[in-house]
């Protein structure tokens, strides 16, 4: 069995999780969420603790990967009750001479050196706040209940601009560490 998977997932107060059809929703003062869960894995909600167990007699898959998927769904919904509970956020800051951001609702607009601005529409789960102050790289925070949705929002805007390693330039997260390199000038002795 799965260490993870095997760990129960206390339900916090204002919080209410069913399993219904190998699906889990989970709602939440900040959102609602569900997840499909695979028919491998058998979903338990009682007093206050929601519980997976593998489901011996189900022979679609091999006990290997119903072990992979034990821990995985444990992980996938735990991180649900966070969400709707807490919330997510993401820091996100574009370094690079002339590189702006700024949003108009949840379409953001990007200048990041090329010869046209970039626009993206963001989807309604996500919550999107944009500063620019003078002398301090511009700044994007974004926030949603939805942890995948947030990750998979912020690897698009960072492909926009991917941070680069001679002069450290690019779309970072905050607290980023960027491995330099040399330029040709260290190597020519």
């Amino acid at each position: 069995m799965s260490r993870i998977g095997k760990l129960p997932i206390n339900i916090p107060s204002g919080v209410t999780v069913t399993a219904k059809d190998n699906v889990v929703t989970v709602k939440g003062p900040k959102g609602e969420l569900t997840q499909k869960v695979d028919p491998s894995i058998i979903v338990n909600v009682e007093d206050g603790h929601v519980t997976f167990a593998i489901d011996e007699k189900n022979d679609t898959v091999d006990a290997k990967q119903k072990q992979a998927f034990h821990g995985l769904y444990r992980a996938l919904v735990n991180s649900m009750v966070i969400g709707v509970t807490e919330g997510y956020k993401k820091e996100m800051e574009l370094v690079g001479v002339g590189y702006r951001v700024s949003n108009e609702g949840n379409v953001m607009e990007f200048q990041l050196g090329y010869t046209h601005p970039i626009f993206l529409q963001l989807p309604p789960e996500i919550k999107v706040e944009t500063k620019t102050e003078r002398n301090k790289n511009p700044y994007i925070c974004l926030q949603s209940c939805d942890k995948q949705l947030l990750g998979q929002v912020c690897a698009k805007i960072r492909s926009f601009r991917m941070p680069e390693p001679y002069k450290g330039k690019g779309i970072l997260y905050i607290g980023e560490q960027i491995r330099r390199k040399s330029g040709k000038a260290a190597g020519a002795k």
